[in-house]
């Protein structure tokens, strides 16, 4: 019996988890991912980085893409309209172990998007409304870089759903990835005055 279109067309983590499987100890730079990927969307490619940040406990992976993240979203936000990396990042590896990983994690945590995600206020996907997103994904990919533990995790979440949501013309899935960063970015700076307000205080008072 010959199969569908529908049945033979793979998920963007059915893919994920195909590279992995196929992937030599050694692993894939990040070129020969996203050659792999063969796919040009700044969505797909970003929420293939944001996925090892998704992880807790996953450590050293999210140090080596958070940087690309950033870049991508700084294109994202002069309007590019394909992914670029320069040669000191697009050499970057992830080994087979790192890879496998993402996409154990990426099916444990984010699986649940393929089923909810489907295009709707698709004007929160446009090419205009793309540079605004990319704008709030460049201060997330930002908070993935601050060292200290947990930093990752939730904007990772952030840039994963709000990527996937772009790819997949979804723009409520966009927005629930917009709110997530940002609440998390609030909490930081919230975090950050009290202490500093602490410490002025304890300061002037001693």
């Amino acid at each position: 019996m010959t199969e569908t279109p529908a049945e033979t067309e793979q998920t963007l983590l059915q893919i994920i988890e195909a590279l992995a499987e196929a992937a030599p100890d050694a692993g894939f730079s990040l070129r020969e991912i996203f050659d792999r990927l063969d796919e040009a969307a700044f969505g797909t490619v970003l929420f293939l980085l944001a996925l090892p940040c998704c992880i807790p406990a996953l450590y050293v992976i999210p140090q080596i893409v958070a940087v690309p993240m950033m870049a991508l979203a700084v294109q994202m936000c002069f309007g590019r309209e394909e992914p670029w990396l320069p040669e000191a990042l697009a050499v970057r590896k992830i080994d087979k172990a790192g890879l496998t990983q993402m996409a154990h994690g990426g099916r444990k945590w984010l699986g649940w998007i393929e089923q909810l995600s489907r295009p709707r206020v698709t004007v929160i996907t446009g090419k205009r409304s793309e540079r605004v997103v990319g704008a709030f994904l460049v201060v997330f990919c930002a908070s993935i870089l601050v060292p200290l533990p947990l930093t990752n995790t939730v904007p990772g979440f952030g840039v994963a759903i709000a990527s996937f949501g772009l790819m997949q013309k979804d723009g409520l899935a966009v927005i629930a990835g917009l709110i997530i960063g940002t609440v998390w970015i609030g909490a930081l700076v919230f975090a950050a005055l009290t202490g500093a307000t602490f410490l002025a205080g304890a300061a002037l008072g001693s």
